[in-house]
C-alpha cells in the first residue's frame, strides 16, 4: 500500500476526512458535555436561575424564567472570567484569540501549526468563561479544537505544510458544522472563513466529508433534530422588500458589532493590569448588564427560539417591559460580547453574532408586524433572515452562513429573502470582520504567495545566475571551438573579436568537417543575447529560438556588444530552484 503522502488528493483526503471527522465529532462532544457541567455548576447550583434551551437540544416553549439568586450573577461571572484569565494568561499567555481566528491565522502565517498545549487550555478557558454566564459562543472553541487537532494530526502523519493547512481549515469547519447540526454549512464555512472576498475550493470536498462524519457521530448521541427546530412558514415574495429593509439594519449593526468589540479589545490592552485579571473585569460588566437583561448571559441560543415562536412571556427583566428587552438586546449583546471577550475571556464570536442577528430581526419583525399585520402575521422569517444576514456582514461568510441557518431551521422557504438581506448587509459592511486574521482573497495570503505573484521566470534576472566563460575568436582553429564543445557538451559557442565584443555563434554541425579552417569562415551572425537585466523568460526564449542550451550575455549593445559569458539552462534552473525554496520557506 502507498504511503499516506503519496496518495492522488481525493484518495488521500476521503482518508484524512473521515479521521477529522472523528476527531470533530470527539471534540464537539467533549466540549459540548463541559459546557453544560459549568452552566450547571454557575448557572443552576450557584446562581439557582432557569436557562432556556434551544428547541433540537431539548428546550421547551413552556419555559418560564427562574430568577433564583439573581444578586449572584455578578459574582459568577467575575468568578468565571478570573478562573479563564488565571489559566489561559498563566499557561498560555498571548492566546486570547477566539478559536477560529486562531485557526484563520494558523493556515495564513504559520503553515497550520497550532501548538497542542493551547488545545485543552483554550476549551477549559471558554467553558468556563460561557458556563459561567460569559457572552461568548461555543462554535470558536469546538472549531479551535477540531484545528487543533487536525494540526496535530498533520505533524504526526508527517503531513506537507499544504496538507497541515487544509486540516487545520477542514478541522473549523467540520467543528463548527458538527456542534450546531450543520454539515453542508460547515463544509462550506471551512473553505470561507479563511477570507473576506474569496473561498479555497480544495478545502470543500474534505470539509464535506469531515463535516459528514462529525455530524453523524454526534447527532447519534444528541438527536439530529435542527438546533432552532423546524420552520413550516411559506415564502412571501411581498415580504421582499422588507427583507431588504432588514438587510440594511444587520448590515448597520454588523459593523457596530466588530468595531465595537476590537475598541474594547484595544481598551483592555491598555490596561496595566496582569492579564489574569482582565477578564474578570470584563466578567463584572457583563454581570451589571445581565442583572437589567439576564438574556445576554452565555450562549442565548434558547432565547433565539423563544422569540422566534415569540414566547414573549417567558422574557425577564426586573426593570424593562418585553417589548423594549427584545428592541435593546442586540446593542445589550454587543457591550456584553465585548466585555465578556474583548477583556481577554474566551470563547466565540460567531454565536453572539447569530444571537444580535436573531434579535434584530425580531425587532424588525415587530415593526412590520404593527404597520403591515396582514403581510406579516409572524415575526419568525424576521428572526431566521436576522441571523443569516448579521453574521454574514460581521463574519464575512455569506454562503455558509446561509446554508448553516437554514440547517439549523429545516427550511427553505426563507432563502430568497434571506439572499437579499444578506446581499445588502454584506455590502453594507464593506471589509469590516469580526475575524482580524481574515485577509480580502488568497492573492493577498502568504500561503499562495508564489501563485499569484509575477511568475518567477519573468521577476528573475540573469543577474542572479552564474555564468560561464566560454567563447573563441575569429582567429581560432576550429579544431579548437569543437574540442571547447566536446568538454562542456554543448552543440555551439559564442564567438568574440579581439575586443571582447560578441560577433555571433559557431555551430558544431558546420565544422564537422572544416579540416584546418579557421573559425571566421563559420560564423553565424545576428544570433541572440540577453543582457544582466534581462529575466530569465527572455534567455529561455532566445535558446528555444537557436535551438540552444545556452545565451550569450552582453554588457551593452548600443554599438559594440561587450561579451561577458554565457548563461546555460542548468544555471537558470539552479536559479529558479533556489527562489522558489525561498519562497516556500517564507510562506
Amino acid at each position: 500500500m502507498n504511503k499516506l503522502e503519496d496518495l492522488p488528493f481525493f484518495e488521500r483526503w476521503f482518508i484524512l476526512g473521515i479521521l477529522l471527522g472523528i476527531l470533530a465529532g470527539i471534540a464537539a462532544i467533549i466540549f459540548y458535555e463541559l459546557l453544560h457541567l459549568f452552566e450547571y455548576i454557575f448557572l443552576f447550583e450557584f446562581i439557582g436561575m432557569s436557562y432556556p434551551r434551544p428547541i433540537g437540544e431539548g428546550g421547551t416553549l413552556s419555559f418560564t424564567f427562574i430568577t433564583g439568586r439573581y444578586y449572584l450573577i455578578p459574582v459568577s461571572t467575575i468568578l468565571g472570567g478570573l478562573i479563564s484569565g488565571i489559566i489561559l494568561y498563566t499557561i498560555t499567555p498571548g492566546s486570547d484569540d477566539d478559536g477560529t481566528d486562531t485557526a484563520i491565522k494558523s493556515y495564513h502565517y504559520f503553515q497550520g501549526k497550532i501548538k497542542w498545549i493551547t488545545i485543552p487550555v483554550k476549551v477549559i478557558a471558554s467553558v468556563i468563561t460561557i458556563g459561567s454566564g460569559g457572552s461568548a459562543g461555543r462554535e470558536g472553541p469546538t472549531g479551535g479544537f477540531a484545528a487543533g487537532l487536525g494540526s496535530v494530526v498533520a505533524d504526526f502523519l508527517h503531513l506537507s505544510p499544504e496538507d497541515r493547512r487544509i486540516a487545520v481549515a477542514v478541522g473549523v469547519g467540520a467543528g463548527i458544522g458538527t456542534i450546531f447540526k450543520t454539515p453542508i454549512g460547515g463544509a462550506i464555512l471551512a473553505a470561507e472563513i479563511l477570507y473576506k472576498r474569496d473561498i479555497e475550493p480544495e478545502i470543500i470536498y474534505p470539509a464535506m466529508i469531515a463535516s459528514a462524519i462529525g455530524y453523524s457521530i454526534f447527532g447519534s448521541i444528541f438527536g439530529f433534530t435542527p438546533v432552532f427546530g423546524y420552520y413550516t412558514g411559506v415564502f412571501s415574495p411581498i415580504r421582499l422588500p422588507m427583507y431588504a429593509i432588514l438587510g440594511v439594519f444587520t448590515g448597520l449593526i454588523g459593523v457596530l458589532y466588530p468595531k465595537f468589540f476590537f475598541w474594547i479589545n484595544s481598551m483592555f490592552k491598555r490596561l496595566r493590569i496582569p492579564n489574569q485579571v482582565k477578564p474578570a473585569i470584563g466578567g463584572a460588566v457583563t454581570g451589571i448588564i445581565a442583572l437589567l437583561a439576564p438574556e445576554v448571559l452565555a450562549t442565548g441560543y434558547g432565547w433565539i427560539s423563544l422569540v422566534e415562536f415569540e414566547k414573549f412571556s417567558a422574557f425577564y427583566s426586573p426593570v424593562l417591559p418585553v417589548v423594549v428587552i427584545i428592541i435593546a438586546l442586540p446593542f445589550l449583546k454587543i457591550f456584553a460580547t465585548g466585555f465578556s471577550l474583548g477583556s481577554g475571556g474566551s470563547g466565540g464570536l460567531f454565536t453572539p453574532g447569530i444571537v444580535i442577528g436573531a434579535f434584530t430581526g425580531a425587532s424588525t419583525g415587530l415593526l412590520f408586524h404593527e404597520f403591515f399585520p396582514s403581510q406579516v402575521p409572524d415575526i419568525a422569517p424576521f428572526v431566521i433572515i436576522g441571523m443569516m444576514s448579521l453574521f454574514a456582514a460581521s463574519g464575512k461568510v455569506p454562503l455558509s452562513v446561509i446554508v448553516m441557518v437554514t440547517e439549523m431551521t429545516s427550511s427553505l422557504q426563507l432563502l430568497p429573502g434571506a439572499m437579499i438581506a444578506v446581499g445588502i448587509s454584506y455590502l453594507i459592511s464593506g471589509n469590516v470582520s469580526i475575524y482580524k486574521s481574515q485577509l480580502p482573497t488568497r492573492k493577498d495570503s502568504p500561503a499562495h504567495k508564489s501563485e499569484y505573484e509575477v511568475p518567477v521566470l519573468e521577476r528573475l534576472r540573469i543577474s542572479s545566475c552564474k555564468l560561464k566563460d566560454l567563447k573563441v575568436s575569429p582567429e581560432d582553429p576550429v579544431e579548437r571551438a569543437r574540442q571547447i564543445m566536446e568538454e562542456n557538451f554543448l552543440m555551439s559557442l559564442p564567438v568574440v573579436d579581439e575586443l571582447n565584443n560578441f560577433v555571433g555563434v559557431i555551430y558544431l554541425r558546420d565544422i564537422e568537417k572544416a579540416g584546418k579552417n579557421k573559425v571566421a569562415n563559420f560564423i553565424t551572425k545576428g544570433s541572440s543575447y540577453v543582457t544582466p537585466t534581462s529575466s530569465l523568460a527572455s534567455a529561455m526564449d532566445a535558446m528555444n529560438r537557436q535551438k540552444s542550451r545556452w545565451v550569450a550575455v552582453v554588457e551593452s549593445c548600443k554599438s559594440q556588444c561587450k561579451f561577458l559569458g554565457i548563461v546555460t539552462l542548468d544555471a537558470i534552473d539552479e536559479a529558479y530552484n533556489k527562489e522558489i525554496s525561498t519562497i516556500k520557506n517564507n510562506s
